[in-house]
């Protein structure tokens, strides 16, 4: 499975699902769907929780499971792609989730966990007395085909004559619901004449991307905790205060997250074009450096080269069973060699307890001059890292063009370490069309701290390490949440 060029396609490709009249299903990347689930049944149902994946992205993902059989997968497997399933169901706008399972009646397939996720759906769903009156020849249409149409009519003949737990009832409907009182009532309304002009509910019940409130007016301060608390230590604000809180909003924002098992390089942008100026001064070297210290919390080792005009510097997060340690490493030019000199080392926690803990991983001292990222790519290659991620606004203005040159020549110079590119921007809605140094490279711009949520997946998604962090990270998502109003 390719996860890079799947998470993306889930995220861009809005396409819906179509029934025709005639009873077609009309999806234009089936085959990529298919041979994605074929490759690893779990990883592909996962990758449809992070967050960011579109809703008839998901529809799909929802389809597919469903459609195929489980046989061979362990129980483990089974498991998990049960609770995905359920999560899925009740993420989805309810018309979505309708078309998903009236797709599975026209493929003219069912197994036993179809049938269980179908009825789940028409008789638990949280507004499942709304959906019945509004929709309610799409849902029997939906049990029938999950139940079989004689075994659910036979069930609905036995409810109207007042069975409610019948050994017939129970080995052919009530096996499959976890309140069989309610799923009683549910079938009889199901089977009921319906209300003319019912309206459908449009929401879902419990999504799974929760959409915080965004800013009207964007200010550097209300881009999330992190940045907010760097811009005000940026602007001279009281370091004895803010430090602290600074650690305490990078735990809160990396609680549950588990660890990368692997080592990646940031290329950090530390020009002067990311302090900005006036209302937007440090907005976006504040964001850059708010994923930086996301990053050194996630990353078992992080390598961070820093490029501007005063001075690059190259430093090393590691993690061990010893704990943790950081090395800052100044570099400058002599001629045309490179000179690097370790300059501190400590533990990275112990120092965010202190009044200069974040100083060396966090702050920049000042943030000016040009951009040389062609030079500072090569820099964080020589580290043989699992990933290199580049952090900037886009604008290069040393030698314009070079990032793109060399980026082109790596895999002719026998460099196969992925390389993405994470722009920074001041809103959701800047311009970046002439900021692209490097076209090629996958691009992925962010602005504010909830943004991260879906950024960390797509970068790691790019490397090996990511694939079992992608697949860590989704299934402590899904234990944690609460699966259509129960955990």
């Amino acid at each position: 499975m390719d996860t890079p060029t799947l998470l993306q396609h889930f995220r861009t490709h809005d396409a819906p699902l179509v029934l025709s009249r005639g009873g077609e299903l009309v999806w234009d990347d089936a085959e990529l769907h298919r041979s994605a689930r074929l490759s690893d049944p779990e990883g592909y149902a996962l990758l449809a929780l992070v967050p960011g994946v579109l809703p008839w992205q998901r529809a799909r993902v929802l389809l597919c499971t469903l459609a195929a059989s489980q046989d061979g997968l362990d129980e483990r497997t089974r498991a998990t792609l049960a609770k995905v399933t359920r999560a899925l169901m009740f993420d989805l706008p309810p018309a979505y989730a309708v078309t998903a399972l009236l797709a599975l009646r026209r493929l003219r397939v069912n197994h036993k966990h179809a049938t269980r996720a179908v009825v789940t759906f028409v008789l638990e769903h949280p507004e499942a007395d709304a959906l019945i009156e509004a929709r309610r020849p799409a849902l029997v249409d939906c049990f029938e085909h999950a139940l079989g149409k004689a075994t659910a009519r036979g069930c609905a003949r036995l409810i109207a004559e007042g069975d409610t737990g019948s050994g017939r009832l129970r080995r052919s409907l009530l096996r499959f619901t976890s309140d069989p009182a309610v799923a009683v009532g549910r079938v009889r309304a199901l089977y009921a004449p319906g209300t003319y002009g019912a309206v459908a509910p449009q929401e879902p019940p419990a999504p799974l991307d929760q959409v915080g409130e965004r800013p009207a007016i964007v200010t550097p301060t209300n881009r999330g905790d992190i940045a907010a608390t760097l811009v005000h230590l940026y602007r001279g604000g009281p370091a004895a205060e803010l430090r602290p809180a600074l650690a305490g909003y990078v735990a809160e924002a990396t609680r549950g997250l588990p660890r990368l098992a692997g080592h990646v390089a940031v290329v950090l942008d530390t020009s002067g074009s990311m302090r900005g100026y006036g209302d937007r001064e440090w907005a976006v070297m504040s964001q850059a450096a708010a994923l930086r210290l996301v990053l050194a919390e996630v990353c078992e080792r992080l390598t961070v080269v820093e490029t501007g005009e005063v001075g690059d510097r190259l430093t090393v997060v590691e993690t061990g069973e010893v704990g943790d340690r950081l090395t800052v490493v100044e570099m400058a030019e002599v001629g045309d060699r490179l000179t690097v000199v370790e300059t501190g080392e400590g533990d990275r926690r112990a120092m965010a307890e202190t009044a200069g803990g974040y100083d060396r991983l966090a702050m920049v001292e000042t943030a000016e001059g040009a951009t040389d990222l062609a030079t500072r790519l090569l820099d964080a290659l020589d580290t043989r890292p699992d990933l290199v991620v580049i952090v900037t606004d886009g604008y290069e203005n040393v030698l314009p063009g070079d990032l793109a040159r060399v980026v082109a020549t790596l895999p002719r110079a026998g460099v196969t370490t992925p390389v993405v590119l994470c722009q920074a921007t001041f809103t959701a809605g800047d311009d970046v069309t002439l900021r692209d140094p490097a076209p090629q490279l996958p691009r992925q711009p962010f602005w504010h701290q909830d943004d991260f949520a879906g950024l960390l997946p797509w970068l790691f998604g790019h490397c090996a390490p990511g694939r079992d962090w992608i697949r860590t990270a989704m299934l402590s998502r899904l234990e944690g949440r609460l699966e259509g109003g129960r955990t």
